[in-house]
């Protein structure tokens, strides 16, 4: 069974379609991307999963369960966590107080895979570790670049203990070698039983990493498939990609 299913998602804003009968499937222990041109309704979709925007028709699925209608905390409970197109941090706090405040919350709701009152400190020093930013664990969010900023999104999303973890162009400003360390922390996240979703512009990335693909544009579904048939589609080269000697 998929780990998450949007089925038939339509969202407009006014006249305009934002989606449009859109379908995309995440299952556990696998990295599915989710690519196409600015405005193609990734960003949307995220929302619309996790609950902060109501779609006019579709549902979301979550472990069989319908969840369509469920506040965004009861999603939260139930696994989802997600990254934000725009930071979204406390830059005033240590890069380990961000990470902390995701384990603070986890805490607060009690039973699940952590007991309430649990040590969020230790969490946090651990998942600093799994995600490379212990060496910069005590200086504060404001000080840092972007590249690494987004990463102690993650970590902090990775505090709430998710099953599913949507990732919207978490590699934005990172640097060669911080992409690929990255792609490295997918891969184990993913071997750990993790679903993951990923937007990204980066398609060297997603090519790594992703075992299917699905793709946007103007918020309709115009292929979906692994890496390789997606990079081939010449719908997907011709509003997306560009031609093939440009793909790397």
């Amino acid at each position: 069974m998929a780990h998450l299913e949007a089925r038939g998602i339509s969202v407009r804003f006014g006249g305009k379609a934002a989606l449009n009968d859109t379908s995309v499937t995440v299952d556990a222990g696998t990295v599915t991307g989710l690519i196409g041109p600015n405005g193609a309704g990734k960003t949307t979709l995220f929302n619309v999963v996790c609950g902060l925007l109501a779609p006019q028709v579709g549902e979301v699925v979550l472990d069989g369960d319908d969840i369509t209608h469920a506040p965004p905390h009861r999603r939260a409970r139930r696994g989802l966590a997600r990254t934000f197109q725009r930071l979204e941090l406390f830059t005033s706090l240590t890069v380990r107080d961000n990470v902390r405040v995701g384990g603070d919350i986890r805490n607060r709701w009690g039973g699940g895979r952590w007991r309430r009152g649990s040590d969020s400190g230790a969490d946090a020093d651990r998942i600093l570790e799994l995600t490379g930013l212990s060496a910069i664990a005590g200086r504060e969010v404001s000080e840092i670049p972007t590249g690494q900023a987004r990463l102690v999104e993650v970590a902090r999303a990775l505090m709430t203990r998710p099953t599913v973890l949507l990732l919207d162009e978490p590699a934005a400003g990172q640097t060669e070698a911080e992409t690929a360390a990255f792609g490295a922390l997918l891969r184990r996240l993913a071997a750990d039983g993790l679903a993951v979703c990923l937007v990204e512009h980066d398609m060297s990335l997603v090519m790594d990493v992703c075992e299917r693909v699905h793709v946007l544009d103007y918020g309709r579904t115009i292929a979906e498939g692994t890496p390789a048939e997606v990079r081939a589609d010449p719908a997907v080269i011709e509003a997306y990609l560009g031609t093939p000697e440009g793909v790397t």
